[in-house]
């Protein structure tokens, strides 16, 4: 009788569990490939060119640094100048040298923790945009799942998705932009109707 009660429970367990595979295998996936995500969507593009636009700003101060501790630099290679120095002026272009020397690694340094920090951001902010695309998508699909493609061993083509979200992306981006604008020509216009008017006499 035992026996007989655990064969039917082993049935119905087997049965279950083939049940519960076959709803899981008709789940519906879709794959987006995160770093083309990053490099061509508007999003992207547009975090990039403003990390481009960091790095410009501050290469340019530490180019002119360094161009500069180079002259300094020189000075003490050419003996005739410094034979024409007095020793408060060879010490005081020390000091500038060594003054130079701190300011150019400081400057790198920021530069390093500035970088660092708005990748971070950049990520972060990507990955919501991703993530509010992909649902989108997955809406309009019909999928169960979305994933990170670098988080696949492997997955068929025909399941990516990566040029419907960056589409996706990018009406989000447009929309955005327009209301963004819009706001700034709200707040000029807030702006230009409280300047006082000049008194007439």
């Amino acid at each position: 009788m035992k026996i007989k009660r655990f064969i039917l429970s082993l049935i119905v367990l087997l049965i279950c569990s083939s049940s519960l595979f076959a709803i899981e295998s008709k789940s519906v996936i879709g794959v987006v490939n995160f770093m083309t995500c990053l490099t061509d969507s508007k999003y992207g593009k547009n975090e990039q060119e403003q990390l481009e636009n960091i790095k410009k700003q501050w290469s340019s101060l530490i180019e002119e640094t360094e161009k500069e501790l180079g002259d300094v630099s020189a000075k003490f290679e050419d003996q005739d100048y410094l034979d024409g120095l007095s020793p408060e002026a060879e010490e005081e272009l020390k000091m500038k040298q060594g003054a130079l020397n701190q300011d150019l690694a400081k400057y790198q340094n920021q530069l390093y923790q500035i970088l660092n920090q708005a990748n971070y951001f950049f990520i972060q902010k990507m990955s919501s945009n991703i993530s509010k695309a992909s649902e989108s998508i997955a809406e309009n699909k019909k999928l169960d799942l979305v994933l990170n493609k670098e988080a696949c061993f492997y997955n068929n083509p025909k399941i990516d998705i990566t040029e419907l979200v960056i589409k996706q992306m990018d009406r989000n981006f447009d929309k955005e932009t327009v209301k963004n604008e819009d706001a700034t020509k709200d707040e000029n216009k807030i702006v230009a109707d409280t300047k006082p008017t000049p008194t007439k006499r």
